[in-house]
């Protein structure tokens, strides 16, 4: 028995050394997080401690995923030293300790010091500053550098003599040669298995700053990031040369035209409402206008939606500012464009920048909260909404497991019943958002398929018949409560859809936008183009608040509005009025697709827009 114990020990002896070596960086994450939770005193104690204790645990999973990255080396040196003799020497791993640990520490020690002026978490854009030494020096001389240079180096030597006794009570581990073959196939099958950590887990998001974020405290979430982490993911997606590569013509041009596009009303909006109204948001997933008034097997694909735009005020030429939720979630609440290279989203310290509807109702004393059936990290999504004013959330944990019957979490019908339940306690004035998810892909849904078939478009069209049957439930159900007479709906796509498949590409781009609820008294369809950007202007509007911060919006129903929409896809964008729509490609400098011959004003406003945008995104 003994024998096998011990048989059995030394053929994981290779696991051991590695889980350990790992759990160490692990550990000097937390270490770290703890120092910066010291290190901003002030903060954290107004953040509280159940805040600090929060950002610690949630933490833990950004420092195992970096703490992967760090190990992957010594893996290979484990293996290796299966064969050579001379990677079972400890030397050999204090001194990549010690070189990665340099790099670390000083990005521990840059956060720290950067965070307290900037209020963000240390990414790549401090490399700018490294150009001009004199502004570096200027910026830091107020601190003692003395001693922050001091206290670096006893850190550094000290963390290197604990690593050298870890490594030295576990260097046995590596001589341990008994059954190398097994030891390799092990080696191997934790290196695989690593990817869970290296991910955060089963989650379908892969890691990001939203998979930490927790609370409602701005400082705590920030808290909860692992700096060198932040750093390494910031270097690989931000834009290396942080120039505009859509620059078409002068400045003083590009703003000269869009400035004509986003000309200031001359006479107040042509809605009028009951003073401060209730808004109750829907973005429907993939909602695309190519499904509007269709039927597929001889059944209307969105019933409940062709009805309800009878009802209100309705856009059946509205574009969507991207391709993707994280895009158009941004283009709504906070009427900013989509970028063709990249997401706002996924620069936290750039989307935080943004204006949000969201806030601007909670400071106009509105309830708030944002409805969704899958994990709010989901595109890094999370980061961006629990900066913008929202007082409650509800996603994924907040239903049973044997509620969570989609891919993607629980499907629509849980959360609209969620939804209305708590929309029969909610006090006026309100602000909800709810983000569906059941017209995802894989086009799945919790009851029987109303329309019937195993193609692509069938199974699309049935999930949109789906989440129709929700919605408008939902909306019937809404309308036998007692703030519905005050309230104004909203139900718009995210984005379109390449389903189903038109001659045009950009139908794909083509999203119902309506205005409905008791207290939206028109009834009529709007045929001019717009943007899906334009919502968060004309809903401030509609309650009376300021949309000056809205740059890129504008009021829908202002008499002189500019009847065109700016829009991007991978590396290109696309540019509607009411005479056509051209998309244009960045990387041939070429129009792709047009249904007119677009001309030159036209082709230019589309380029100037590209162009702003894309700089307003570079400089925040």
């Amino acid at each position: 028995m003994r024998f096998f114990v011990y048989a059995h020990s030394i053929m994981f002896a290779r696991i051991h050394f590695i889980l350990s070596y790992w759990m160490m960086w692990v550990f000097i994450f937390i270490f770290a997080r703890i120092w910066f939770l010291l290190f901003n005193f002030k903060q954290t104690r107004e953040s509280g401690f159940e805040n600090a204790v929060g950002s610690i645990l949630h933490g833990i999973r950004m420092d195992m995923s970096m703490a992967v990255y760090l190990i992957v080396p010594v893996c290979l040196m484990v293996i290796a030293a299966l064969f050579i003799p001379v990677m079972r020497k400890r030397k050999l791993y204090v001194i990549y300790s010690a070189i990665i640990l340099l790099p670390v520490l000083l990005l521990v020690f840059v956060d720290m010091g950067l965070f307290p002026a900037w209020g963000a978490r240390v990414d790549a854009s401090f490399l700018r500053y490294l150009s001009n030494p004199q502004e570096v020096w200027a910026s830091i001389a107020h601190l003692p550098v003395i001693w922050i240079f001091l206290g670096f180096v006893a850190m550094y030597i000290l963390l290197i003599v604990l690593i050298n006794k870890l490594l030295k009570g576990k260097e046995y581990l590596l001589h341990q040669r008994h059954k190398p073959a097994i030891q390799l196939g092990l080696v191997v099958l934790l290196m695989a298995v690593m990817i869970i950590p290296l991910r955060g887990g089963f989650q379908l998001a892969p890691m990001n700053q939203s998979t930490v974020y927790f609370s409602d405290d701005h400082y705590a979430n920030l808290a909860a990031i692992n700096a060198p982490w932040n750093f390494v993911h910031d270097v690989m997606h931000r834009n290396k040369d942080n120039e505009n590569a859509f620059k078409y013509m002068d400045d003083a041009e590009a703003i000269n035209i869009v400035n004509s596009m986003y000309a200031k009303p001359l006479v107040d909006s042509a809605i009028t409402l009951t003073p401060s109204p209730n808004v109750l948001l829907i973005i429907w997933e993939s909602l695309t206008e190519k499904v509007v008034g269709v039927k597929h097997q001889g059944v209307e694909i969105t019933p409940g939606l062709n009805q309800l735009i009878e009802s209100g005020v309705y856009f059946s030429n509205a574009y969507a500012t991207g391709d993707r939720t994280d895009k158009g979630v941004v283009g709504i609440l906070s009427g900013y464009p989509a970028q063709p290279t990249t997401s706002i989203v996924k620069m936290p310290t750039k989307a935080a920048s943004l204006p949000m509807i969201s806030k601007d109702f909670n400071r106009a004393g509105y309830q708030t909260a944002y409805y969704y059936g899958g994990e709010l990290a989901f595109a890094n999504l999370k980061a961006y909404l629990m900066q913008g004013g929202f007082q409650h959330f509800v996603a994924m944990e907040d239903f049973d497991e044997k509620d969570h019957n989609s891919k993607w979490g629980a499907h629509d019908g849980v959360v609209m019943e969620k939804l209305l339940g708590d929309m029969q306690k909610v006090s006026s004035p309100f602000f909800y958002t709810w983000l569906t998810l059941s017209s995802h892909e894989p086009y799945e849904t919790p009851v029987a398929p109303r329309i019937k078939g195993n193609d692509h478009e069938s199974q699309f069209f049935n999930v949109m018949h789906y989440t129709d049957s929700v919605v408008y439930r939902f909306i019937d159900q809404c309308k036998q409560l007692p703030w519905w007479d005050n309230t104004v709906v909203v139900i718009v796509g995210d984005h379109g859809h390449p389903l189903p498949k038109k001659n045009e590409r950009s139908d794909n781009f083509r999203i119902p936008l309506l205005f409905t609820g008791g207290a939206v008294q028109q009834k009529m369809k709007i045929h001019d183009v717009v943007s899906q950007n334009d919502i968060a202007a004309t809903l401030l509007k509609m309650v009376n608040l300021s949309h000056d911060e809205y740059k890129w919006s504008r009021d829908l129903f202002q008499n002189n509005y500019s009847a065109s929409a700016f829009f991007t896809f991978n590396n290109g964008f696309g540019f509607a009025t009411n005479e056509g729509v051209y998309l244009f490609d960045n990387v041939g400098k070429r129009i792709i697709e047009s249904t007119i011959e677009p001309s030159t004003k036209t082709l230019s406003a589309g380029k100037a827009m590209q162009q702003l945008t894309f700089q307003d995104y570079l400089a925040r």
